[in-house]
């Protein structure tokens, strides 16, 4: 009777041993998938976030004086009030702050001297990389984790700047990986080049090469004769254009643009000096025009996992147009700005850019009637930098992957994720 006891209590602990030993396994996957999940935008209709937010932040930027209400989880500043100081505070950085590479970049995308997903994100990648280089690992600390903690704080720096763009944030996730996996039995130096080489060859596949495969699918869906409409400025739909010119193809362009940004006229005029046949109309005009147009080539922040297409402001309403009026829409994003994440709507996620770009005209004195009044608290002012164009609208999507349909978004999500855990 002894021995059969002992021999129970016996399986019972060791039933309990696997028991401990199985909840740690689905403990540690649980943790693994909570890294994988992004990390969520904070809401800045939430006061006590806001404020400690605020006392850690380097650049202190005025909130708007009639906020809108249905985007107060968005953060909504008086843009360029603090960009003198800045730039003077900029001469007194110490060693323990924020790179002046970092610094440099914050600047301009603070001042909107540098726009456009590819050119923010190489902009961004290029300024961590010589801020690697300048890095050394203090002796008590693991580089690994240090150099986390540093690009953490750039990234904090440049979230206060401007909001990241998905692309951006994918690139992050990628530079963050490339330190985590970095090999313990490697030197300081030797792990810094291979960083380097990393986030070099990152640029050169995913952004510049990507751009080329593009091209080389998207040219041979221009004929002869054809009259292809684009929307704002987008580098990708500059370089099909440029390429089916230099090919001998006779085509015409029609350059759709709206207010405050008018990013067209700057596409308008690289065009017009190769030598291609353009039109350029506003936004307004865009069902009238719409009946000549044979093709609608567009550009993409980012596409997301149900197909929909995040972009520009404006951008749903001429995907909406050519639907309408029976004209493909073709959509030229690279593979690295896509995303898991899905949005039904531009509310919930989105950009809001300088109240006053919309109420005031530039060198137009005439016509700035709302000068008066754009402090007045019975008026809203909302400018809007993103909208979400649903994947009905859209007829294809081109890729460094290669043309595909909305519907197989996810499958590139996944290979992408794959490749980048198969290469890390």
């Amino acid at each position: 009777m002894k021995t059969g006891k002992v021999n129970n209590v016996q399986k019972k602990d060791n039933a309990s041993v696997a028991a401990t030993s199985e909840k740690r396994v689905v403990d540690h996957k649980d943790k693994d998938r909570k890294k994988d999940v992004p990390h969520p935008r904070m809401q800045f209709d939430d006061a006590t976030r806001v404020e400690k937010a605020k006392k850690r932040a380097i650049v202190k930027q005025t909130e708007v004086r009639n906020r809108v209400e249905l985007f107060r989880h968005l953060p909504q500043y008086e843009h360029g009030t603090k960009l003198p100081h800045l730039e003077y505070k900029f001469f007194h950085l110490n060693s323990n702050s924020v790179h002046p590479a970092v610094y440099k970049v914050g600047l301009r995308y603070l001042a909107g001297d540098i726009s456009g997903g590819n050119a923010r994100c190489i902009a961004m990648l290029q300024a961590f990389q010589e801020s690697i280089m300048e890095y050394s690992a203090p002796p008590e600390k693991a580089l690994n984790r240090d150099l986390t903690a540093k690009i953490n704080s750039y990234v904090s720096f440049l979230i206060e700047c401007r909001p990241l763009s998905i692309s951006m944030g994918n690139a992050i996730k990628f530079v963050k990986t490339r330190i985590a996996n970095l090999p313990v039995t490697l030197s300081e130096s030797e792990a810094k080049a291979n960083l380097l080489s990393e986030i070099n060859n990152f640029i050169n596949e995913k952004i510049i090469l990507a751009d080329k495969v593009i091209v080389r699918h998207a040219v041979t869906k221009v004929r002869d004769g054809d009259v292809l409409l684009t929307y704002g400025s987008s580098s990708a739909v500059e370089m099909i254009f440029l390429h089916a010119h230099e090919l001998g193809k006779h085509f015409r362009v029609v350059i759709v643009d709206s207010r405050p940004k008018l990013e067209g006229r700057l596409l308008l005029r690289r065009l017009v000096g190769r030598g291609i046949s353009c039109t350029y109309v506003h936004i307004n005009a865009t069902s009238y025009i719409m009946h000549e147009v044979t093709r609608v080539f567009l550009g993409a922040s980012s596409v997301l996992a149900n197909g929909t297409v995040y972009s520009r402001v404006g951008t749903a309403c001429v995907a909406m147009v050519a639907n309408a009026c029976g004209v493909p829409v073709i959509v030229c994003c690279e593979a690295y700005k896509f995303h898991e994440r899905v949005q039904l709507d531009s509310i919930c996620c989105n950009e809001l850019g300088d109240p006053d770009a919309i109420s005031k005209v530039r060198g137009r004195d005439e016509v700035n009637h709302l000068k008066d009044i754009a402090d007045n608290e019975n008026l809203q002012l909302l400018n809007l930098t993103y909208d979400v164009t649903p994947s009905d609208y859209v007829s294809m999507i081109i890729t460094d992957y290669g043309m595909i349909p909305p519907t197989s978004v996810p499958v590139i999500v996944r290979e992408f994720r794959k490749e980048q855990i198969w290469s890390s």
